[in-house]
């Protein structure tokens, strides 16, 4: 053992500890366990072994391993595509698809929590050798806090506000509200449709939820989450139950046709307000120099 030992050990099972509270499976049994969890793991043990190594390196003045961090960057990268390429195979086996915007943000999302581990062990490891392991200690729970409020991220109820709607038919069209969602003309489609259904209106409270909101992939998550979380009542080859989600053109609001298993009113609103909200999906119509200058 050496001056580095306990800081470098010390580092690396902060950051473990700290990919392993980012790791979460959830009613969307992603990452599943236990195999998709074990992969996860020892790539967050790389990246705190690469974030602690890289303190000893510099103190020592031994420059040429810091690029062991650009390695870990393409490493990462590589983690990405793997995530991305898993989802989007797996996405054609849905009854309700996630989307690729989808998909696209729980990539990114795994790719930066490896770089959150390697900066929460570095920092950790500094402050060890800097300081003492109080200060470290200090350091790996402020660490710690800002990685939760970092992977906490906004949800749709932050920008919409939820409401139960009954669908209905006018003629063949179904309606949720004043939305038309869809036409159905068999009347025993109609009646399964009206048995089964419900909707929801998703009224922005701004611009730029209006915009948010209207996102294609933005909508599917919506949809795939609730057809999770509750169920959903449709089999390949039945074009007429499958959930979709349309605007209203006149105003921005959101109309929310599903299909769920369990009926439950107060918890499909729960489900439609904690989908996150897609950072691909996200616009700021009111940031633009024209709309300000307006």
């Amino acid at each position: 053992m050496n001056e580095y030992t306990l800081p470098v050990l010390f580092g690396v099972v902060v950051g473990v500890l700290t990919r392993l509270h980012m790791l979460k499976t959830d009613y969307r049994q992603y990452p599943t366990y236990l195999h998709g969890k074990i992969i996860h793991i020892a790539l967050g043990f790389i990246a705190a072994g690469l974030g602690t190594v890289a303190v000893p390196s510099i103190m020592e003045e031994d420059f040429t391993a810091i690029t062991f961090l650009t390695l870990a960057a393409s490493q990462f990268r590589d983690v990405r595509n793997m995530e991305r390429n898993t989802l989007t195979v797996l996405d054609g086996y849905e009854l309700v698809p996630r989307g690729s915007t989808y998909i696209e943000g729980i990539a990114v999302a795994f790719e930066s929590r490896n770089y959150l581990v390697i900066f929460t062990s570095l920092l950790t490891t500094f402050a060890y050798l800097v300081g003492n392991f109080v200060i470290a200690i200090v350091v790996g729970v402020i660490c710690f806090l800002v990685c939760r409020k970092l992977m906490a991220g906004s949800r749709i109820k932050d920008i919409v506000n939820i409401e139960y709607v009954e669908p209905h038919f006018e003629g063949a069209g179904l309606y949720v509200g004043n939305i038309y969602i869809m036409n159905i003309g068999l009347p025993d489609k109609q009646k399964d449709v009206l048995k089964y259904g419900m909707g929801f209106i998703l009224t922005p409270k701004n611009p730029n939820s209006t915009a948010t909101i209207a996102n294609l992939g933005q909508r599917q998550a919506i949809l795939h989450d609730v057809s999770t979380a509750l169920g959903v009542v449709r089999d390949s080859g039945e074009p007429a139950l499958v959930p979709l989600a349309k605007r209203d053109l006149d105003d921005g609001r959101l109309g929310v046709f599903v299909l769920p298993q369990e009926r439950n009113v107060d918890k499909a609103i729960r489900v439609i307000g904690e989908t996150p909200t897609l950072e691909n999906a996200i616009r700021m119509p009111t940031e633009a120099k024209a709309n300000k200058r307006g």
